[in-house]
């Protein structure tokens, strides 16, 4: 590898890491490309050249759950007049949910993120929503920040800022707005020289317009605004965008559903608040419920933690749990698919 291509692909967040993990497809004389555009059945990729179409190869596309996914750092095997993808180099983050409905299967939004965005817009704080995203991003193991977005047609800025910094657990609160630049500035600072980060809310809170305006022109397509202030998303696919100082960002459709995955340590790093006082609870199994010697009831009771905030903590515990059990039980039906396949086919075999 060259070093100029060395330097272009650093800028794409290309470090070590990644080049000791892609040492197994190197010497399959395999070159490294990221992932900045998931079009579905096509991918748009980019390597110290430039960006390049490419699909996925038949073993990829066979199991979901090794396709690509932006972000990604991928093996590509260049070819004309689409390049092939034969491999998706092991993830640092991964910032996956839960897909929309009843099947428990993980779908990954964003690969290898550093710095995840919680939007929220000044016409819609929703506290349960946001403590929702939250979670989302620490069990992503990427960096949260909760950003307010068109803070211009507010004039109660300080009391949002407020609010979200009370919902944020620590969690550093940015104010912007995508017409007097407020904001914007800090946001590109933090993704600096060569960090990813990704926004994460829902439709018309003003995401794509805040990426336009960082990077100075129209990179994402925007709805006009209505007058009440609310806007719809364009965006429907992923996109990874390079921001001119350094740094990327990645685009995602509002998401319906902000369904959690597996994993409670999202939630441990979140509600630290209610995890810190469980430990002093009497009862190593408390429920928090009419037990005696409760810590979590007695700070209700005192008004230094509020009861909303368990309900929401409780809410989203009982979802991560479900979630594995459901998961478990659809591991243990592929096992027992898998071997009568397997038997199946020595019966047949075994037939003169």
């Amino acid at each position: 590898m060259s070093t100029e291509i060395a330097s272009q692909l650093a800028l794409l967040g290309w470090d070590s890491y990644f080049h000791e993990k892609f040492k197994p497809y190197a010497a399959d004389g395999y070159a490294p490309a990221r992932v900045i555009a998931d079009f579905g059945m096509e991918y748009l990729v980019q390597d110290g050249d430039g960006p390049t179409r490419a699909v996925a190869g038949r073993h990829l596309r066979n199991d979901a759950l090794l396709l690509p996914a932006v972000g990604d750092w991928v093996a590509v095997l260049h070819r004309e007049p689409v390049s092939a993808l034969h491999g998706v180099v092991e993830r640092r983050t991964a910032f996956s949910r839960k897909v929309a409905g009843r099947e428990s299967r993980e779908q990954v939004l964003a690969a290898n993120v550093d710095v995840a965005f919680v939007v929220a817009a000044a016409t819609d704080i929703n506290a349960r929503r946001i403590e929702r995203y939250l979670t989302i991003a620490w069990q992503s193991g990427t960096v949260p920040i909760v950003l307010l977005t068109k803070a211009d047609i507010t004039d109660s800025t300080d009391t949002l800022r407020a609010e979200l910094e009370a919902v944020a657990m620590g969690a550093h609160v940015i104010v912007s707005s995508s017409i007097t630049g407020q904001g914007i500035s800090e946001i590109a600072r933090r993704l600096q020289p060569a960090l990813t980060g990704v926004l994460l809310g829902p439709s018309g809170a003003g995401k794509s317009t805040l990426i336009n305006r960082i990077v100075g022109e129209e990179v994402m397509r925007t709805r006009m605004i209505h007058s009440s202030g609310e806007g719809r998303h364009m965006t429907s696919h992923r996109q990874l965008v390079l921001l001119p100082k350094g740094g990327m960002i990645v685009d995602t459709p509002g998401l319906r559903e902000a369904q959690l995955w597996e994993g409670e340590d999202g939630l441990e790093n979140f509600f630290e608040d209610i995890e810190e006082l469980a430990l002093s609870c009497r009862f190593t199994d408390c429920a928090h419920n009419t037990e005696p010697g409760c810590a979590i009831k007695a700070a209700i009771n005192h008004g230094t933690l509020d009861a909303v905030r368990l309900d929401s903590y409780r809410k989203l515990q009982r979802e991560l749990r479900a979630i594995a059990a459901k998961s478990d039980a659809r591991i243990r039906l592929e096992e027992r698919k898998k071997w009568k396949q397997m038997a199946m086919a020595g019966k047949a075999r075994a037939k003169p």
